[in-house]
């Protein structure tokens, strides 16, 4: 969801074209799947066009050193994730340029995490896509000012 939703909010901005967006899993469980029925129906009763979505696991021994190297930034849904992530990049990113999404909701205050809506119904993936939503509309934001910024002296 956060792809769909990160990627969308970017090109209603016009970043779209100055973004690369992938997502993927940190572990193996729906490598290949398509998005799941609940996060597609959350996403297109939201307006949502595009969820073709095929999940795919952020695998360790994938990464190049020069692909590392490309990444401005990982963003995690929540603690767990992030951490795996650090591990993954076993300092070849630096931990700032991994990021948790909800850090860039002002609203979010102390609670950082998207939470899973796996085992949950309709609602929970309604609750997720509203924090996903606030949090990629303050990341958008972050990114248009960092990309139309002046470079500095």
């Amino acid at each position: 969801m956060a792809e769909v939703v990160i990627r969308q909010l970017a090109d209603r901005q016009t970043l779209g074209d100055r973004l690369r967006l992938s997502s993927a899993g940190t572990g193996p469980w729906h490598d290949g799947e398509p998005m799941d029925p609940r996060a597609a129906a959350a996403l297109a009763a939201a307006g949502y066009d595009d969820h073709r979505h095929v999940a795919r696991q952020f695998v360790a021994r994938q990464f190049d050193a020069r692909w590392v190297d490309e990444l401005d930034l990982l963003v995690a849904l929540d603690r767990r994730h992030q951490q795996t992530l650090r591990s993954l990049t076993a300092g070849r990113l630096s931990d700032d340029r991994i990021v948790l999404l909800r850090s860039f909701d002002r609203t979010a205050g102390g609670a950082v995490d998207v939470p899973d809506p796996y085992y949950g119904g309709a609602a929970e993936f309604e609750t997720c896509l509203a924090m996903i939503e606030a949090a990629g509309r303050g990341l958008v934001q972050a990114l248009q000012t960092s990309l139309t910024a002046p470079p500095a002296p």
